[in-house]
């Protein structure tokens, strides 16, 4: 994720980074241009004038059509953003309760036995670093898809990584109290915050696991196609070829809203505004290492 001061507006304006729309839209939008100017060359040519009021009164068409697709830019915008910020609350929640679980373990150890200290000081923060890995692998975004995917290895026998740390963790802790080195008291008291660890992991793979549906992301897609391609065929006659950087624009704004919710719907990927999940896994492991070691 990229940090920065919203409140520099020419930083902001003029730097494109990689992540920007302009840079993956050039070609897109340079076979547009073609297409319009096309367009309008042809009706200005070979338009009769008998016809001419009939294609200016498209215009209204394309009025109607650009509130609706409006909105539709809006709620889908909306609702990718509140998946990204869901996602940054769960792993807000994950730092918390991994600081949280250390300093209750670190209170309940006896000082003498670093072993058991250090067991858990790696197991808390491996968690994290398994969590990302689980929700970056291919197997996890097509684990409810209805479809077979042969080409990803493992697909059907991997084994949930981040399952096996928390396993691990809760077996020691068990092994612990039959030793009675800890009360049932006392492991009641640690729970809430080892069992947090796979309802976080639950509710990531939800988001990573369950996308927009297929049918809405497709519908806006082409909806953005065709109401920039009718563009000109409605407005060339009353704006001439200056109706070519008009939908050069109108493609660029509307497709960058589709780009950007694309990206943010997904915030567990690699891309530039995805969560800063490395730097959080960094963040746990200090404190983690602080607190028990």
């Amino acid at each position: 994720m990229r940090s920065y001061n919203p409140k520099d507006w020419r930083k902001i304006v003029f730097d494109f980074n990689k992540s920007d729309t302009l840079r993956q839209l050039i070609p897109v939008l340079l076979v547009v241009a073609v297409y319009s100017f096309v367009v309008v060359f042809l009706e200005k040519t070979f338009v009769p004038d008998k016809f001419k009021a009939q294609i200016r009164s498209l215009s209204i068409i394309h009025t109607l059509l650009g509130f609706v697709i409006s909105m539709l830019l809006v709620f889908r915008t909306n609702t990718a953003y509140d998946r990204w910020w869901e996602g940054r609350k769960l792993w807000g929640a994950l730092v918390n309760n991994s600081r949280n679980l250390a300093i209750k373990l670190n209170s309940l150890i006896a000082p003498e036995d670093k072993n058991t200290k250090q067991f858990f000081a790696e197991l808390i923060p491996r968690f994290a670093l398994e969590l990302k890995n689980h929700l970056q692998a291919a197997g996890t975004r097509y684990s409810l898809d209805q479809f077979e995917h042969p080409e990803i290895p493992g697909f059907k026998s991997m084994r949930h990584v981040p399952e096996q740390v928390v396993g691990a963790m809760t077996e020691r802790l068990m092994q612990m109290q039959r030793d009675k080195q800890i009360t049932v008291e006392q492991m009641l008291f640690i729970n809430p915050e080892l069992t947090s660890f796979m309802d976080i992991c639950g509710a990531c793979e939800r988001i990573k696991n369950t996308p927009i549906p297929f049918s809405y992301s497709s519908f806006i897609k082409k909806f953005i196609l065709f109401y920039t391609l009718a563009l000109p065929v409605g407005y060339s006659l009353s704006l001439g070829f200056l109706i070519v950087p008009v939908v050069v624009f109108v493609l660029y704004v509307l497709a960058s809203l589709e780009f950007i919710a694309e990206e943010i719907e997904e915030p567990f990927g690699n891309d530039e505004n995805d969560l800063p999940m490395d730097k959080i896994i960094e963040t746990i492991t200090k404190n983690v290492t602080a607190i028990l070691v």
